[in-house]
């Protein structure tokens, strides 16, 4: 199996359903060679839209690794208004001043959390080395099992314990082995978690960090294969799996992390993601990844007092505790249309709003579009995506860009009480008053503002 990166220049359409049709079209000239499993616009012009696309080549799939279309979409006929189910997404890989570090839009998870009857979330908002405080209310979900429902492709429904499947990279040097077998046996011992089987791979899959034209967070994958047999053989036995692996870095990569204060994107979330994208669509389970330190020389390498967002990394050896801990109660991820549509199963009908960096276009947000789920984009988390996403046709009242995750909390709370998020601001614009000789959309002055800040 080969992984591929690839960089798509799509004429521009940001007319009502023409964004995502063009989308689908550029990707689909791309799909009898090759199986997108990430996909992500990064910059927005007035003639094209620059985007990003990881994926593999392979002609060994067959039915039985049978990915489906990131692109396949159910639209949702209205929210379900029985409860509040927010998600919580902050992209892996794109320099996020909030999250974009070690686990540190926790906070921001805990505090949507209290706002949520369900907060959705995938690994990179939450996963702090041996740190993970997500709320009790999570739902921790891969990336892409997010995405699809979203699209409305996938359901989620709730779990008491998962069986998770450990498999652990063999390593040149054993004191990192033994130090994630210690990992599993601590979690096992001081939370209960469940384990049916600690595999040692002999023959790792080979992650190489690296970066994007756009700067993002990407990386290569090789030597998948002896992996992906042993998810085969194992298949049916096991829930969620951990993996616990290398990521080839440059060794000063790891100082320079740290001495960048924040300036330098993570190198290792993109390879990551790409990996677990890949391993959630084949076997529709839960799967998260840890990276291996490469040697002692790099493990024992002091950094010194470090950025706070950082601090997690800078004492862990493993690495692994934080995606044990979400892997636990990870939502079980069901398929099928009689399946989806039954009790107790969260769907894209369920979602009542989704909160964004600012600038993020990615399936998710277009997903937000297509399916009428409001949107709340935060400026104050800044990274490297170049997309103004107000000039995107939403509809009245689906968009509101916020300066910081203060602002977004009020407005999730007003979307949860019923009410137009602008009617607690000053000045309050006069209903607009029309004519029935003449067609008006429009509700409230001015008709920009749910396109603006709210």
């Amino acid at each position: 199996m080969q992984h591929i990166e690839r960089t798509i220049r799509v004429p521009i359409g940001l007319e009502e359903g023409e964004l995502f049709a063009k989308l689908q079209d550029a990707c689909s000239e791309l799909a009898s060679e090759v199986t997108p499993v990430r996909f992500v616009v990064t910059e927005t012009t007035p003639a094209y839209l620059e985007c990003e696309l990881s994926g593999f080549v392979d002609t060994r799939l067959g039915p039985a690794r049978s990915v489906g279309s990131i692109f396949d979409f159910n639209r949702r006929s209205g929210e379900n208004g029985d409860g509040f189910n927010v998600a919580l997404m902050v992209p892996t890989g794109i320099g996020a001043e909030i999250g974009g570090h070690a686990g540190d839009a926790g906070p921001v998870a805990r505090m949507l959390g209290e706002l949520s009857d369900n907060l959705l979330l995938h690994p990179n908002v939450v996963n702090a080395s041996d740190v993970n405080e997500m709320p009790e209310n999570a739902l921790y979900i891969e990336g892409s099992v997010l995405t699809r429902l979203l699209m409305g492709t996938v359901g989620l429904q709730r779990v008491r314990n998962n069986r998770l499947l450990i498999i652990v990279a063999e390593h040149e040097d054993q004191l990192f082995v033994n130090a994630a077998i210690n990992a599993v046996n601590g979690a096992r011992a001081s939370y209960g978690l469940r384990v049916t089987e600690v595999v040692r791979l002999q023959e790792p899959v080979h992650l190489q960090g690296g970066y994007s034209p756009s700067g993002r967070a990407v990386g290569q994958i090789e030597r998948i294969d002896s992996l992906l047999s042993l998810l085969d053989s194992r298949n049916g036995s096991f829930d969620a799996v951990a993996i616990s692996s290398v990521i080839d870095v440059p060794k000063e990569a790891h100082q320079a992390y740290f001495d960048g204060a924040g300036a330098m994107i993570n190198l290792w979330g993109g390879v990551e993601a790409t990996l677990t994208h890949l391993l959630s669509s084949i076997y529709r389970l839960p799967t998260a990844h840890s990276p291996m330190f490469e040697s002692r020389d790099v493990a024992s390498m002091d950094p010194g007092v470090v950025d706070s967002r950082m601090a997690a990394e800078a004492v862990s050896l493993t690495f692994l505790q934080c995606v044990l801990k979400g892997l636990q109660r990870s939502p079980r991820i069901l398929t099928g249309s009689s399946v989806i549509e039954g009790k107790q199963v969260l769907t894209a009908a369920d979602v009542s709003c989704l909160v964004i960096p600012d600038g993020c276009l990615g399936l998710p947000t277009v997903a937000a579009l297509e399916q009428g789920i409001p949107v709340v984009a935060v400026e104050e988390n800044r990274n490297i995506m170049n997309n103004d996403l107000s000039l995107l046709p939403w509809a009245e009242g689906h968009f509101y860009r916020v300066s910081n995750y203060w602002e977004a909390a009020g407005v999730v709370s007003s979307l949860r009480a019923g009410i137009d998020p602008r009617a607690v601001r000053r000045p309050l614009p006069r209903a607009v008053v029309v004519s029935s000789a003449f067609k008006s959309t429009a509700v409230v002055e001015p008709a920009s503002a749910s396109r603006g800040r709210c």
